[in-house]
């Protein structure tokens, strides 16, 4: 008896740790060494490897392979079809699994459909990538994500609504839905507590 949810087309394989209140869903595959949080949800035709940690509350939508060597920290949004890499330089005549590169999505961050990640970076806690968008480098907490490769346009609150503030300089912002305060300097925003 498990205490998470498996659509019967999906395969799971032994040994995987999955958290209670996870959804599942059809022609899912999770490998065994996979650990995955409390309610996740795994839309159709996902792919989850073997070296992947998947924190509490993560959505990742239909068709997202999450390879390994993939870390997704507390309540990431993956959006439909968007991509992860795990070597930098792949050749199909050349063994290179003994050099995947480690990727980091770090707490809150929405990944928006069809963008690809390119392996070895880290995306900040709350940024927000956009659809289409390729990410070749570290991205800032609540940095806001556009085009190819991608470029920063501006910031966003935890809530996900884009934020009046400058790219760089200084300043500070209200979070028009929750009214959280969030202060740029030095090109890092912040959340006021």
């Amino acid at each position: 008896m498990t205490d998470y949810t498996v659509h019967p087309s999906a395969i799971v394989d032994e040994g995987a740790k999955i958290g209670a209140g996870s959804r599942i869903w059809h022609f899912v595959h999770i490998c065994g060494g996979a650990e995955i949080g409390e309610n996740c949800s795994f839309g159709q035709n996902v792919f989850v490897g073997n070296r992947v940690k998947i924190g509490d509350n993560c959505k990742i939508q239909n068709n997202v392979s999450v390879y390994d060597n993939v870390y997704l920290e507390e309540g990431v949004f993956c959006g439909p079809s968007m991509v992860f890499t795990n070597v930098y330089n792949p050749r199909s005549l050349i063994e290179r699994k003994s050099e995947y590169r480690d990727t980091l999505v770090k707490k809150g961050a929405t990944l928006g459909a069809n963008c690809t990640i390119v392996c070895g970076v880290t995306i900040g806690r709350f940024a927000f990538v956009g659809a289409g968008a390729v990410v070749n480098k570290d991205v800032p907490d609540y940095a806001l994500m556009v085009g190819v490769p991608a470029r920063q346009i501006g910031w966003m609150s935890e809530y996900g609504e884009q934020l009046n503030l400058p790219v760089s300089g200084s300043g500070s912002a209200a979070c028009s839905h929750t009214g959280a305060v969030y202060t740029l300097s030095d090109g890092r925003l912040s959340k006021s507590e």
